[in-house]
């Protein structure tokens, strides 16, 4: 048996986390196409609930229908499918877990052809290697930052109505919230651009919006990297300074994680250490040295019970996020809860197109699939052809940005 893993947590707010064992988000791309919560999702979460994991963080729930990250998006942007949210948020409590939403805007991370048009800080391209995919953005004008901001609250509000018991900010892998913080993205020149403390106004804005539109207790949460790992973008040093701005403005939880879809570190492809399974666990001594008193969740690198009982010990973080893995083996929680291994493990997936095996999107759309199986009521395929998917899943990519398209035009 594990001797921290599975112990109880509490948040500074009080709240209450059954365990140390956190699934990190994942998008799912569960909702209709005119991105509406679905029994899919509801019937994903009843499972992952029962399977012992203490906290379910939600995958890319958006906060406006002209700003898609990719077909399927739930969008909360009202209160007309509070019903279902209710659903959802009560499938993944059930059985005694935490349920949080992630709130997220994708910024220039919007695939071509998905939107009317693509919106960033700035008006900063893609690398080479990422123009086929995605458009060169518009950026936007500071009323439209502060109506941005103003969906961030008015999202985390309902959520609450709904019954989630907590929300999380999506900061990091670059969309919009970590366009703000990167100068390689954000290079503007007034009140929300240029100095470090600047860029990180954005986020500061948005968590105090949030907390506006909830109460002191409703815990908030924030996914952050740890750095994005491109030359003249968001380091080490300014990812501190901006985890300690928002300790001072009342932050609940910071996750760690780190990279883009340019460099995409948070899939394994660089990790730090062999010896130590978490991917950021060093920097995380960083930021505990830094604030101690914020709850720290490390995501990425996770394999086995021992490893995790191990960081936990070390006193660098205070729970452990998994994604993939719950992907593919969605009970595996109450297995790592009893001190035995996973019976699945996370490989890298290979098409043999280069292109394709660069990047990170491959990761995200061959779990999708595996979601999706989860949501039908199916068992997930842990060694499904990574080629047969990405070709399946490009032309109901075409297909879903038609629909959406179409449904938009017809409103």
């Amino acid at each position: 048996m594990t001797t921290i893993l599975g112990t109880p947590f509490s948040l500074g707010n009080g709240v209450r986390l059954p365990n140390r064992i956190a699934k990190s988000a994942m998008s799912e791309a569960l909702g209709t196409m005119d991105n509406r919560a679905t029994p899919e999702l509801v019937r994903l979460y009843r499972r992952w609930g029962a399977g012992g994991t203490g906290l379910l963080i939600t995958g890319n729930v958006m906060i406006d229908r002209r700003a898609l990250g990719e077909p399927g998006n739930v969008v909360i942007e009202d209160e007309r499918d509070l019903d279902l949210l209710r659903d959802w948020a009560a499938a993944g409590k059930a059985h005694g877990a935490q349920i949080w939403a992630q709130i997220n805007h994708p910024g220039r991370q919007a695939p071509k052809g998905l939107n009317a048009e693509t919106v960033a800080p700035s008006a900063v391209g893609f690398s080479e290697s990422m123009k086929a995919f995605f458009e060169t953005p518009r950026a936007l004008t500071g009323d439209e930052i502060e109506e941005i901001i103003a969906r961030f609250g008015r999202a985390a509000g309902i959520c609450r109505k709904a019954g989630f018991t907590g929300v999380e900010i999506h900061g990091a892998h670059g969309y919009l919230v970590s366009q703000f913080l990167s100068p390689l993205t954000n290079q503007r020149s007034d009140i929300w651009g240029g100095t470090a403390e600047n860029r990180r106004r954005f986020v500061l804005r948005v968590l105090e919006a949030m907390r506006a539109a909830t109460a002191p207790d409703f815990p908030i949460g924030i996914k952050l990297n740890s750095a994005d790992f491109q030359k003249g973008g968001f380091t080490e040093e300014e990812a501190l300074d901006v985890m300690g701005a928002l300790a001072e403005a009342g932050i609940d939880l910071i996750e760690i994680s780190g990279g883009t879809y340019e460099a995409p570190v948070m899939t394994g492809v660089r990790a730090s250490t062999k010896a130590r399974e978490a991917y950021f666990l060093d920097f995380a001594d960083k930021v505990r040295a830094r604030i101690p008193h914020v709850p720290l969740m490390v995501t990425g690198g996770f394999r086995t019970a021992a490893g995790m009982d191990a960081a936990l010990a070390s006193g660098s973080l205070d729970l452990c996020g998994i994604a993939r893995l719950l992907a593919i083996e969605p009970e595996v929680s109450q297995r790592l809860l009893e001190g035995k291994d996973p019976e699945q493990k996370v490989t890298p997936l290979k098409t043999g197109i280069g292109m394709v095996d660069r990047m990170a999107m491959m990761e995200v759309t061959w779990y999708t699939r595996q979601l999706r199986r989860i949501g039908r009521g199916q068992d997930p395929k842990p060694r499904e052809s990574a080629l047969k998917v990405f070709l399946v899943s490009t032309l109901e990519t075409i297909i879903g940005m038609r629909k959406t398209r179409r449904l938009r035009a017809g409103n």
